[in-house]
């Protein structure tokens, strides 16, 4: 148990590189999808070097970091099994299945743009990348208030929440398209 906080803080450096990994790659395919739109020569040199920045993001730091923060995750549940019997964690360990499912998602949409197949457009990328966000949030408000009921709340009020921006987004996208 003396490793123990050294663990978890690995396991804490690992998840934000996760996310930060999952934030950025989202973000550029956004801007892989607008390069699309573009004219030549633009498009050819913005798309080479988004799937190059893709490439290495995704191999150098999304995917080790999900690795390494899952191995200290199962590091730290065998140090202390006890969290497996408390139903904070069996929430929380649900939400990571569907942070892998979301990863899992962007690994082949990942694999579609290194071959410039952009069946997507910037508009459902920038929603897509308010998929990390929600899941962070909840996975945050499980480990903190794990011991009171208000995780629930919270958990309730941030679904409810994206609801509502992707309402407002829809809503201000039919404005800006009833306006062009």
């Amino acid at each position: 148990m003396e490793f123990y906080n050294y663990i978890k803080a690995l396991h804490l450096i690992f998840v934000i590189t996760w996310f930060a990994g999952l934030f950025y790659i989202v973000r550029l395919f956004v801007y892989h999808a607008e390069a699309k739109e573009k004219p030549e020569p633009e498009q050819s040199i913005l798309i080479k070097q988004y799937q190059l920045m893709q490439y290495r993001l995704w191999y150098i730091i999304t995917w080790p970091s999900a690795i390494l923060a899952s191995i200290f995750a199962f590091w730290l549940l065998h140090l202390i099994p006890a969290w497996l019997e408390q139903d904070w964690m069996i929430v929380k360990l649900g939400f990571v299945v569907l942070l892998y499912a979301y990863h899992i998602k962007c690994h082949l949409i990942f694999k579609e743009l290194q071959q410039n197949k952009v069946k997507n457009s910037s508009n459902f990328f920038r929603i897509w990348n308010e998929g990390a966000t929600l899941i962070l949030f909840a996975v945050v408000f499980l480990v903190i208030l794990r011991n009171a009921l208000n995780w629930i709340y919270g958990v309730v009020g941030i679904f409810l929440f994206s609801i509502i921006i992707m309402l407002g987004f829809q809503f201000y996208k039919k404005i800006r398209t009833k306006n062009k």
